[in-house]
């Protein structure tokens, strides 16, 4: 048997293939023939065989690679990374129990089970860290019980509720801000016309102010709609509807503001004006 740089042959099979090749009319020619054939097949499978692992280690290295990368993500989805060997959880010291764990405050239960799970298991050789993690993981669960215990009133939600609600939609979008001159001018009007109801009352009430307070009303709708016909009606029902609100406030649930005998009918009056001066400027 001969060795050459790792390869073994036989003697006398190279022997007999260099005859073969030398003297190919021989009696022999086909058997030796068929003898070099095999050894050649042995030969390019050994070669590829040996290519082979060759080839493996880098694509092994590959996939420890891509395996590496993906761990990291699971640790860094926790706030974590792989290549922690200390051993001790590096959040301990952190009072926010959010933080610690490595959550948002908007987690879900399952979010916040799985963040302890795999905090836990992660350090679970080093009891320090391990309270730490449960000790967080308690406070997270006790303030939802609380919070569903007793809710919070959301105050910015309920008015942004309301506001957006399609009935205050509705109103609303019957409204606009006019001018300066036209806000100023409305409530120069309706501001002496309350001063001149507190200061001479009648015996039978301020009925000519509140007769003014119609007709000042429709004008103003008037002089910015240009229709008559929408600012007679808006006039009539907004006078007739702050006349209706003025009323109830002051029978149900406010007491007279001013004294004397039609401090109610005065009161009233004011009120009323307050109302026909917003819809006389802002009403479209």
């Amino acid at each position: 048997m001969m060795s050459i740089s790792g390869l073994t042959c036989n003697p006398s099979r190279f022997s007999c293939c260099t005859a073969c090749i030398t003297c190919p009319s021989s009696a022999c020619s086909l058997a030796l023939s068929s003898i070099c054939r095999e050894t050649l097949r042995e030969k390019m499978r050994f070669l590829s065989m040996t290519n082979r692992k060759h080839e493996t280690v880098p694509l092994r290295r590959g996939l420890i690679m891509k395996n590496g990368r993906t761990k990291n993500e699971i640790y860094a989805s926790f706030g974590d990374m792989a290549d922690n060997s200390s051993g001790v959880f590096p959040r301990i010291r952190i009072k926010d129990p959010y933080k610690r764990l490595g959550i948002s405050k908007e987690a879900s239960e399952e979010e916040i089970q799985a963040a302890r799970n795999f905090l836990i298991n992660k350090y679970a050789g080093h009891k320090p860290s391990v309270d730490a993690i449960e000790s967080a993981h308690d406070k997270i669960i006790m303030q939802s019980f609380y919070d569903r215990k007793n809710p919070k009133i959301n105050i910015k939600k309920k008015v942004r509720e309301v506001t957006q609600s399609r009935y205050v939609k509705a109103i609303t979008n019957r409204f606009q801000t006019p001018a300066a001159s036209i806000i100023l001018k409305t409530s120069i009007a309706f501001m002496v016309l309350g001063v001149l109801t507190v200061l001479f009352p009648t015996e039978e009430g301020p009925t000519l102010q509140v007769a003014i307070s119609l007709i000042l009303s429709i004008y103003f709708i008037h002089e910015r709609l240009r229709s008559r016909i929408r600012a007679c009606l808006y006039g009539i029902g907004a006078f007739l509807f702050s006349w209706l609100l003025g009323t109830f406030l002051m029978v149900s649930v406010m007491p007279p503001l001013l004294k004397g005998p039609r401090s109610l009918e005065v009161t009233t009056s004011l009120i009323s004006y307050v109302l026909l001066w917003v819809s006389s400027t802002y009403l479209k």
